[in-house]
């Protein structure tokens, strides 16, 4: 899996973006910055930048982690050598960093889910990963590869240039997020009516979903009331919607979305959350 996305990854650098004068952030984009200024290939750049963050890294997470990173960075600097000698795909820059954006992402992604990572702003995403969880690591690399593409317009000096790559910078996140983290993304949907019963016949009947029944109680009427909880896909949602509005055309519904979803169906609570 990782030899597999290490080429993918130096496929989106070496065919797209370094071609085009697009820094994508992170220690690549470093490297593209330094080839431009020294003439030091983008592949090797990648690698010479990764020794001390690797080492920072063993300290850190240790030798089984980083030994699965260091062999990701290494065919990565490899890949992205090799891949230099045949040019760029497109001289379009938009194309490039649409294209670059995307097999970016999913070359992290699938790095990311072998257990590695490729080194370089993965590790610090990771060291930030232990103190802020609540961050999802798509929205870190935005945040560091934003100020790394930046900084190249000092370099490249085009504003154009730099608004496309921050373009692939974007496309690399919400993609990157996509591949890690799946598309679990669900309604929630609460249900209080006097047809409960019927309601939640139809939907485990017909839409095969869990339900739950939560007890409440009117604060006007004092009554007790059951109210039907579920989530469900979102493709599903309006054919739940539906038979409410059959079964009881009175019912109070609320419909919210879910994005994180974890049990049978969804993810695994039990998986790391990188």
């Amino acid at each position: 899996m990782i030899t597999a996305a290490a080429c993918i990854y130096g496929v989106s650098i070496s065919l797209f973006l370094d071609p085009n004068n697009l820094a994508p952030g992170g220690v690549t984009g470093i490297a593209v910055i330094i080839n431009r200024l020294t003439g030091l290939p983008t592949g090797t750049g990648m690698l010479l930048i990764n020794i001390p963050i690797l080492i920072a890294g063993l300290w850190k997470f240790g030798l089984r982690f980083i030994i699965s990173t260091i062999y990701a960075t290494f065919m990565c600097s490899v890949f992205t050598n090799y891949f230099t000698r045949f040019g760029a795909l497109t001289s379009q820059p938009l194309l490039a960093a649409l294209a670059g954006g995307i097999l970016m992402a999913i070359g992290l992604g699938i790095v990311f889910k072998a257990g590695a990572t490729t080194g370089g702003t993965d590790i610090i995403v990771k060291f930030l990963r232990l103190k802020y969880k609540h961050l999802k690591t798509g929205r870190l690399f935005f945040v560091t590869d934003i100020l790394i593409v930046s900084a190249s317009l000092f370099v490249f000096g085009d504003f154009d240039t730099i608004m496309y790559a921050i373009l692939a910078v974007v496309v690399c996140s919400i993609m990157f997020d996509a591949v890690l983290y799946g598309r679990d993304e669900a309604k929630l949907i609460y249900i209080i009516s006097d047809c409960s019963e019927k309601i939640t016949a139809r939907l485990l009947e017909e839409l095969d979903i869990g339900v739950t029944y939560l007890e409440g109680k009117g604060a006007y009427s004092n009554n007790p009331k059951q109210v039907i909880m579920c989530v469900m896909r979102n493709t599903m949602a309006p054919k739940a919607e539906e038979i409410v509005k059959e079964e009881d055309p009175l019912a109070f519904m609320i419909v919210s979305s879910a994005t994180e979803i974890y049990g049978e169906g969804y993810k695994n609570i039990f998986s790391e959350k990188l």
